[in-house]
């Protein structure tokens, strides 16, 4: 499988805030992942969740990431109920590839809510 790592190690951002070397918010910390606020929200709770491992989207996973993306899906409604958007509703979101948006090439899940959230999205 082809790789479409951008990055990773020394020059991602991501990598780069798991490490503590770029300040974030962090909401959530554990061995397998991040939670942190989005720099540029798009709601009034926007969090990405993203695995300690680089690992630089979704073509790119692997039988051996099981556990990390089962992890972060697993986690990811404790947080929506921290933030106080499980009840009413929340969207996740995971751009694959330049084109849907994927700006930072780690792979990332967007938790957006606190907000009414139209569709189609744009």
């Amino acid at each position: 499988m082809a790789k479409h790592s951008t990055g990773g190690g020394g020059d991602c951002l991501f990598c780069k805030i798991t490490e503590k070397k770029i300040p974030s918010k962090i909401v959530y910390e554990d061995d397998k992942m991040v939670a942190f606020e989005d720099i540029n929200p798009q709601a009034p709770v926007h969090l990405l969740l993203i695995p300690r491992k680089h690992i630089s989207g979704l073509l790119d996973l692997t039988p051996d990431e099981r556990e990390v993306i089962s992890h972060l899906f697993l986690t990811l409604p404790k947080l929506a109920r921290e933030k106080g958007v499980a009840e009413r509703g929340f969207r996740t979101v995971v751009n694959s590839g330049k084109d849907a948006g994927q700006s930072v090439f780690h792979l990332h899940i967007h938790l957006l809510g606190g907000r009414l959230l139209h569709w189609p999205p744009g």
